[in-house]
């Protein structure tokens, strides 16, 4: 009997992978096929597919020419799959001509002519792109410019920037520039929010009112109640309000919630996360609560929850700018639990992340918000474990597929909940009523 196996994403099937898996079929007796997970998809930098893994199977078990399906989850597995299945033929399509020339070391390497004029990736670009208009000034816009590339469906056309020195950095972009917000709002679909914390109420509620989709960088607002307001408006108007905090789509941020939900620590008693960096300041610059503190706060409210029974904010004071912290320290008291929270703009310390449990502790390392690699850590020392996920744009691209597809399917299916984003707001909106313990001014 003669053993062939392909590999493929096989997303959104169209009749090119029809017409591959029969000429694949056709070259023996069994035909094996691979079909790739959505992490290893990730880690190869494919983030538009579409199609969830089982959804992306139940389309080539619906063919009948597999005889067996496989999943393909890491670099090298084709080697170990044709030693397992003693495979005789390895195929593919003819645009991987040469490149799979190494397995020809453990079995026959053919490569199919491949269907013309079809692919996954021409049905995807064939949908309506999001016309996407950015709002806001700083690096943290240019990142966003710059991933929007990779992400299918998704076109930024305006962008609104009132800084002049910084409409520069788009000189040899192909994008249009403004200083209109609401003409950007009359033209496009979806916008992303990143002005100063102080004017994301407005300009969050003037995109609503426009029937425009909103992406905002965290804080969404510096008020608990007007958070709600625009909460129930995107609901009212059927529009996605999705609050942006880019640490929250790192693949190593997601599994790390995952594996402390799932009990691999035991139960969680404390959380501590460090957030600082040394910034030079402008009349535009983002206090230390405002531009840390959600980053801080996630993983706080992400595994702890929201219901905490205390907390005690210590800021220390920039003189002559009361709603202006250099540093913020907050302590956090729940049933079982404790958390606490370092922040600063004009501080240094270890940026990183601990979760104690009764059973051990997960450590993330600095820069630990953007997290590509993180360790569980047990009394027994061979028991730790190291975890590493490849981390591509910071977890904005991600962020950005994200907002798409929720935008696609009508419903909110961000990482941020919005339960976590009232929090955040609820404790932006403290800070800015003065509900804390002010350790010196300058």
């Amino acid at each position: 009997m003669i053993k062939v196996i392909t590999y493929g994403t096989y997303d959104l099937f169209h009749y090119g992978h029809q017409r591959l898996l029969e000429r694949a079929k056709d070259l023996g007796d069994y035909l094996i096929v691979g079909v790739t997970a959505d992490d290893f998809d990730k880690q190869r930098g494919k983030i538009n597919v579409h199609q969830s893994l089982m959804e992306r199977i139940e389309s080539v078990r619906a063919t009948g020419l597999a005889d067996e399906i496989i999943i393909e989850e890491y670099e090298g597995q084709k080697i170990d799959d044709i030693k397992r299945f003693d495979v005789d033929i390895f195929t593919v399509g003819s645009d991987w001509v040469g490149h799979f020339d190494y397995l020809k070391e453990y079995c026959d390497v053919v490569y199919l002519p491949r269907t013309e004029g079809v692919s996954s990736s021409d049905i995807r670009s064939q949908k309506r792109n999001i016309s996407l208009g950015l709002v806001g000034d700083g690096t943290v816009l240019k990142k966003f410019y710059d991933e929007s590339k990779y992400v299918n469906g998704i076109e930024v056309t305006e962008i609104c920037i009132y800084n002049d020195e910084e409409k520069k950095c788009y000189e040899n972009e192909d994008v249009s520039i403004i200083d209109d917000y609401d003409r950007l709002l009359g033209n496009v679909d979806a916008v992303f929010i990143v002005s100063h914390p102080s004017m994301h109420y407005q300009h969050i509620k003037k995109a609503l009112v426009n029937d425009v989709h909103v992406l905002c960088e965290s804080p969404i607002t510096l008020d608990e109640n007007q958070f709600s307001e625009l909460l129930g408006l995107s609901q009212k108007n059927n529009l996605i309000l999705m609050e942006s905090i880019k640490t929250a789509y790192s693949t190593a941020y997601d599994r790390l919630l995952l594996l402390i939900k799932g009990g691999n620590i035991g139960d969680v008693y404390s959380v501590d996360s460090t957030c600082t960096s040394i910034r030079q300041f402008n009349e535009n610059s983002w206090n230390s609560i405002s531009a840390w503190g959600p980053v801080a706060l996630l993983p706080v409210f992400q595994i702890l929850g929201t219901d905490y029974d205390e907390k005690h904010i210590n800021s220390l004071l920039l003189e002559g700018k009361d709603n202006f912290d250099l540093f913020t320290k907050i302590d956090f008291k729940y049933k079982n639990a404790v958390a606490s929270i370092k922040v600063g703009n004009s501080v240094k310390s270890e940026g990183e992340l601990i979760i104690s449990g009764s059973e051990g502790y997960a450590y993330v390392p600095a820069p630990w918000w953007k997290t590509d690699y993180f360790e569980l850590r047990y009394e027994n020392q061979e028991e730790n474990k190291k975890y590493f996920y490849q981390l591509d744009g910071e977890g904005i691209r991600y962020e950005l597929v994200a907002f798409a597809k929720s935008i696609e399917l009508g419903k909110l299916i961000g990482y941020v909940s919005p339960e976590v984003s009232k929090a955040i707001c609820k404790i932006m909106e403290d800070f800015e009523n003065k509900e804390l313990n002010i350790i010196k001014k300058y």
